[in-house]
């Protein structure tokens, strides 16, 4: 539980994907690893869905007989991605896609190929293990790229692929000597005084303390559900930290360079408010440790942000696919976007342009469509979000304008958004809003069905979001840059605690790839620029 020396190669603040990438790849040269986190490790990674975002002809898309290549790869980041990295650094990424696959099975983490799902989800059966998880298909994104499927769902039931792919990773890297401590809270990096940061000091609950056994108790018990559903568990997780502070001790630990690693800020309620107050409805999808505690530290050392007001809000329709045949429409009646987008991509206009109010529009034939879908297109926790919005979580009319009064929709703004759609259908030039053809059928027989999608409507059914800005680093170390140029020698920062990948836009997989990507960059550098 404490460190065995005083002073290090590498100290690493946070133990999800990116600081177990960089624990890895630093000790990989020799370096003597330090780890510190927030919690038990794993952080956000380890409650997700453990979806790589990966292409470019890995051997998973080869086994399934899907073509891909650096090209086609970029051609459709370049759309998601923008400027958050730059052209050439996008191309490392893809160039590196199907090697990191490689790196990260040589580490323990399975994958596996072959077909992928015949309908589009939001995260596939244990049926599949490589899916369509972005907007390949979709438009516009299809009209640059040909569409391949890049995520690759680490192997394991249910929903059990994220910690399975963290603990392979924590395993390979103590596997190397690093050395981890769990339950310390870096409050400051200490830095010389021609700024070089050379070690941290932080808090570290004492396991000999009367609170200790209460605290792991609670926090692995509230772990999960305080990811995805944080207000369930509010007052136990505020009282496992009152128990924190009260059994842990102060120390420091002196090390040659620093990444910090310690996750986004979306609960930091302060900073959201700050930099992107429209997302303040979502709920929180993260860790306590994704409190921007991280992105404070490398502020404090002289570094800056960018991207900060870039938050993912995911309002997933699918699954079954058969809830992507609606219209989604916000209180004036006006179309929100093509529903067949990422339900991040989706969310996103959502939250921007409708204030984050909007509803999901059914016709009685495919309501009776979706129940078919249920058996084979679903994991056992989404039956559960299933089974709500079948049962109470909707509103039934006979006609559009009855279901658009019963919501406060603009009753003939509703109607004007229907006949556009079903004109379209019915001669042949198709969706207005470029829906793919397969998930367009005309809407038009009652009774009528609304799902209220909006990011208030209710506690089962949340927009969760994070956070995807952070500190500037250079491209090539993943050194954080100093705001008065240069960058802070002894420093990195990787994962959601820098500018990445994923900071412009999120596809499903996009984050734990990045956090693997600047890990590695920032592992390998840190541990280089110590001899």
């Amino acid at each position: 539980m404490m460190p065995t020396a005083q002073e290090y190669d590498v100290i690493i603040v946070g133990f999800g994907a990116a600081g177990a990438s960089a624990a890895i790849e630093a000790a990989d040269r020799g370096a003597r690893v330090l780890v510190l986190d927030r919690g038990h490790g794993g952080g956000a990674t380890a409650y997700s869905g453990g979806i790589v975002y990966a292409g470019a002809g890995t051997a998973e898309q080869q086994a399934g007989g899907h073509a891909d290549s650096v090209e086609n790869m970029r051609a459709y980041l370049a759309r998601e991605v923008g400027d958050a990295v730059s052209p050439e650094t996008l191309t490392r990424f893809c160039e590196q896609s199907p090697a990191m696959i490689e790196w990260l099975k040589a580490q323990g983490v399975e994958f596996r190929g072959g077909p992928v799902p015949p309908y589009k989800t939001s995260y596939p059966t244990d049926e599949h293990y490589l899916y369509y998880s972005g907007n390949e298909t979709a438009f516009p994104y299809s009209e640059h790229a040909h569409p391949a499927p890049r995520g690759h769902r680490a192997l394991a039931p249910g929903m059990r692929s994220g910690r399975v792919l963290f603990e392979r990773l924590r395993d390979s890297a103590l596997s190397k000597g690093v050395e981890f401590v769990p339950l310390a809270h870096v409050h400051s990096l200490i830095q010389a005084d021609d700024g070089r940061v050379t070690g941290v000091r932080y808090t570290v609950l004492d396991p000999g303390h009367r609170h200790a056994r209460r605290h792991r108790l609670i926090t692995r018990a509230t772990g999960k559900l305080g990811t995805w559903m944080p207000g369930v568990v509010s007052g136990a997780v505020r009282y496992a930290e009152r128990l924190r502070a009260e059994a842990s001790v102060e120390t420091e630990t002196r090390a040659g360079a620093v990444i910090l690693a310690a996750g986004g800020f979306i609960n930091n309620r302060g900073w959201v408010r700050q930099y992107a107050p429209q997302f303040l409805k979502i709920s929180p999808l993260g860790t306590v440790g994704d409190d921007g505690t991280g992105i404070r530290l490398g502020l404090d050392a002289g570094g800056k942000t960018d991207k900060m007001g870039n938050v993912t809000a995911w309002r997933f329709l699918s699954p079954p696919s058969a809830f992507l045949e609606g219209l989604t429409v916000g209180a004036d009646g006006r179309r929100i976007a093509n529903e067949d987008l990422y339900g991040a991509t989706h969310g996103d206009v959502l939250m921007r342009e409708f204030g984050g109010t909007g509803w999901a529009i059914y016709d009685a034939a495919t309501w009776r469509k979706i129940r078919t879908q249920i058996t084979d297109q679903t994991q056992v926790f989404q039956r559960l979000q299933v089974w709500y919005l079948l049962t109470i979580g909707h509103k039934k009319a006979a006609t559009i304008a009855d279901l658009a009064r019963k919501n406060g929709i603009d009753a003939a703004g509703l109607q004007q958004t229907v006949d556009e759609y079903n004109r379209g259908i019915s001669s042949g030039a198709g969706d207005p809003g470029h829906k793919h053809p397969s998930l367009c059928p005309p809407l038009e027989r009652g009774p009528f069905y609304s799902i209220n999608i909006s990011a208030d409507a209710s506690l089962f059914y949340p927009i969760p979001g994070l956070t995807l800005g952070g500190l500037v680093v250079d491209e090539d170390s993943g050194a954080v840059v100093h705001r008065d140029g240069g960058v802070i020698p002894g420093l990195y920062a990787a994962g959601r605690n820098a500018v990445g990948v994923c900071s412009n836009s999120y596809v499903s997989g996009l984050s734990i790839s990045d956090c693997v990507f600047s890990g590695r960059r920032a592992g390998a550098h840190a541990a280089g620029g110590t001899r």
